[in-house]
């Protein structure tokens, strides 16, 4: 059952952006929606700390020639934030829960914009299900062992055991100095990070249980490396059209994992920016431009 949520705002030269609500396998599921309903799809999903607010400029961008779709995963957002021991915050499940998403919504076929964590979810969707894709565009997003450098050292120290002690050397990852950290490491002029980005998503991080929540996440996060030889085999026997945008001055992604994507996908096209994790937040509008260009010669 589909529940439309009663602010609809947001006005723009392209139109409206809608705030909804689905209740999918039992979980409220948050999205914004945007554009023609007959218009070719665009989903785009997020990465870890924020939700689809870090969309909240882009949508307009390209609303006018393209149905857009953007939830937020369970436990972010404004979604639903069930109990642990309720739902399973696992990359698995989320990939689930979008398909779902999607179904309930009857969209069919649809281009995937995939940043962060949004990348092992897209990735798994467009693997398990590759007829429904028609193309990609992939900022920051990981698939390749190139992408994966000093920052991801202590995570993997958690990865070999699971313990109590490592879990908590990496809990300084849901504070607001690592949020804040993200958003700004790496971007030459921070005047153009709006500090709404890390207020917005700490306040949400901040609520009893969340930390518990993305300590999970990151301990699940190495269920996606031994997926990425599937990744690839998916890429070079589909050949996805695929867009590469990254900031290149990432330490969470590194520069490294861009150019890789060419190995499996020759066609693809790579742009590096001169900014960080959160390319969209100082090079929105070159890379909504970008896009247009992109899904303008493949989506009709």
């Amino acid at each position: 059952m589909i529940s439309i949520n009663s602010t609809t705002a947001e006005t723009t030269a392209s139109g409206q952006v809608n705030y909804r609500t689905a209740e999918v396998d039992g979980v409220e599921i948050f999205y914004r929606e945007a554009g023609p309903k007959y218009a070719p799809a665009l989903l785009l999903l997020h990465g870890f700390p924020t939700s689809s607010h870090m969309f909240r400029n882009l949508i307009p961008l390209l609303a006018d020639k393209y149905h857009v779709i953007a939830p937020d995963y369970p436990g972010f957002g404004h979604s639903a934030m069930p109990e642990r021991s309720k739902f399973a915050y696992t990359f698995d499940n989320y990939a689930q829960v979008i398909d779902n998403l999607l179904e309930q919504l009857g969209v069919n076929r649809y281009a995937m914009y995939v940043m962060d964590y949004g990348a092992p979810i897209g990735f798994r969707l467009a693997a398990k299900k590759p007829e429904k894709v028609t193309a990609l565009i992939v900022q920051n997003g990981n698939a390749y062992n190139e992408g994966i450098e000093q920052f991801w050292d202590p995570i993997k120290t958690f990865w070999r055991n699971g313990g109590s002690t490592e879990r908590e050397a990496i809990r300084w990852l849901t504070s607001l100095k690592a949020t804040k950290w993200q958003y700004t490491n790496g971007v030459k002029d921070q005047s153009l990070v709006s500090p709404d980005t890390w207020t917005v998503d700490q306040a949400l991080l901040d609520r009893p249980g969340n930390a518990e929540i993305q300590l999970d996440l990151f301990y699940d996060y190495r269920t996606n490396i031994p997926l990425y030889p599937q990744w690839q085999a998916y890429f070079r026997e589909r050949k996805p059209p695929t867009l590469v945008v990254w900031g290149k001055n990432d330490t969470i992604f590194v520069a490294a994992g861009a150019a890789p994507y060419q190995r499996d996908l020759p066609n693809a096209k790579v742009h590096l920016f001169d900014t960080g994790h959160f390319a969209l937040e100082t090079h929105g509008d070159e890379i909504a431009k970008l896009m247009r260009g992109f899904l303008g010669g493949i989506l009709k």
